[in-house]
């Protein structure tokens, strides 16, 4: 239990960071980010791979790359439905995937 409360938070603290590099990529505060991840975790969960099925043949086509595309657009819907969260467009949200990814990966490397 702990260990998941633990990954939360920093996949939070991950989203808050991109929130101050990246211009477009707006997050109130730490709470809107903590609502945030749990929002793009279900979206990841749910919607991402109905998604990534029907797109089957395009992610085929570009040798996997369009599963980049794939997880801008899950964060921009969720950027879309969360409550002091907001991505102002799609090039935003690319490199803001990109670097959340990113920042993740160091961040829960650290906290292990």
């Amino acid at each position: 239990m702990f260990k998941m409360i633990a990954n939360w938070i920093t996949s939070a603290l991950a989203l808050f960071l991109v929130s101050r590099l990246i211009s477009g990529f707006q997050i109130l505060d730490f709470r809107a980010a903590l609502l945030a991840v749990l929002v793009i975790g279900l979206v990841n969960a749910l919607i991402k791979p109905v998604f990534l099925l029907l797109t089957l043949p395009i992610s085929i086509l570009t040798l996997g790359l369009f599963t980049l595309v794939a997880n801008a657009l899950m964060l921009m819907l969720a950027g879309s439905i969360t409550p002091g969260f907001r991505i102002d467009g799609f090039g935003t949200a690319f490199i803001g995937s990109l670097l959340f990814s990113v920042l993740s990966m160091i961040l829960h490397a650290l906290v292990r």
